[in-house]
């Protein structure tokens, strides 16, 4: 039998650097766990490091995808426009976010009540396959399912950070694909406005709602 359903709405930003780094943000005002951001991250040589607020949140997303390694900092994400500034821990992060893509016009035509229903979702999850790495349905860790509802995509143009001290170069593209999961974020940079439901095993209680 099938568990519960958690939901994630929010943003998620992909984007690679110069050195060679990949940076996936998630960005989610709701979800179970109150308004949250996280920041997943792999270097160059494929070490994968998640950035999380607190250790509830960073246990479900670990519990959901795959890190060699997990720090538990304060995540913090201002908006000024089209610029973001993020700081996770050793990580900063700036990037801006341009117009919307060719796909983003696409998926802002649907919907939204259509594009976040799960059968939709999962119906797309072919044709999504044609973007490099993009999945919009498949099976998460622990014997979880997760579903992928994009309903925009923006470019994202410009991008600047460090990470433990270090330069990461200038914005590049997501490439090779991110291992977090079982899809990447698109190879040219883009900010996703997404809802993600996570279905958990019948035998794992969902989280407790926060405030």
């Amino acid at each position: 039998m099938d568990g519960v359903r958690v939901r994630f709405d929010g943003w998620i930003a992909g984007l690679g650097t110069a050195s060679g780094t990949r940076l996936v943000l998630g960005h989610w005002p709701g979800t179970p766990f109150g308004a949250v951001s996280d920041v997943m991250v792999e270097r160059a040589d494929g070490r994968r490091t998640l950035f999380a607020p607190t250790e509830e949140v960073g246990r479900f997303i670990a519990d959901t995808y795959a890190f060699d390694e997990v720090q538990v900092v304060p995540v913090t994400v201002r908006r000024s426009g089209p610029a973001w500034e993020v700081e996770a821990g050793p990580l900063t992060l700036r990037f801006v976010v341009g117009g919307r893509s060719a796909l983003g016009w696409l998926l802002h035509a649907v919907p939204p009540a259509l594009a976040r229903r799960l059968p939709w979702v999962r119906l797309i999850d072919a044709p999504a396959r044609l973007v490099r790495g993009v999945r919009t349905y498949g099976s998460a860790g622990n014997g979880r399912r997760e579903w992928y509802a994009a309903q925009d995509v923006h470019r994202i143009t410009a991008a600047t950070g460090t990470l433990d001290g270090a330069d990461l170069g200038r914005l590049a593209a997501v490439d090779p694909p991110v291992r977090f999961g079982f899809g990447s974020t698109p190879r040219s940079p883009a900010l996703v406005r997404v809802t993600t439901t996570v279905q958990l095993p019948s035998d794992r209680p969902a989280p407790r709602p926060q405030g």
